[in-house]
């Protein structure tokens, strides 16, 4: 059982696994297990199970797998991991040494900015 919503953990592939993140595309898990293993962690993957949609009356449908993109779980098998502490602990690292911002990590930007603040806010800053 999950400490809260930020912190689950269940058996990806019969393996305890803290998740990293659910419903993911096979790009964004490339990204994610390039970082994670980079800073030494052991990355499970598995395809994300059936989603629900709702159609348009309002009524739970299953979607139809062959319309849907294939959606994978992600996960390592460090149960403490929480990838928010992560971020914002600094405790990630790039590729080319750099701390991984939240920015970075949401794919927003292309390069981690290490050197700006995660609390700035340039619009303040008139």
């Amino acid at each position: 059982m999950a400490i809260n919503k930020n912190h689950e953990f269940e058996d990806l592939d019969g393996i305890k696994c803290a998740i990293v993140e659910r419903n993911i595309s096979a790009e964004r898990v490339q990204f994610l297990k390039s970082i994670l293993i980079h800073n030494g962690y052991t990355v499970v993957i598995v395809p994300a199970t059936n989603s629900v949609a709702k159609n348009t009356d309002g009524e739970a449908t299953v979607t139809d797998e062959a319309t849907q993109p294939q959606l994978f779980t992600l996960g390592v098998t460090d149960v403490t991991f929480n990838a928010i502490n992560a971020i914002f602990g600094r405790a990630l690292k790039t590729e080319e040494g750099k701390i991984v911002t939240l920015a970075y990590w949401q794919q927003k930007d292309t390069t981690a900015h290490d050197d700006i603040p995660y609390f700035s806010d340039n619009s303040c800053m008139n």
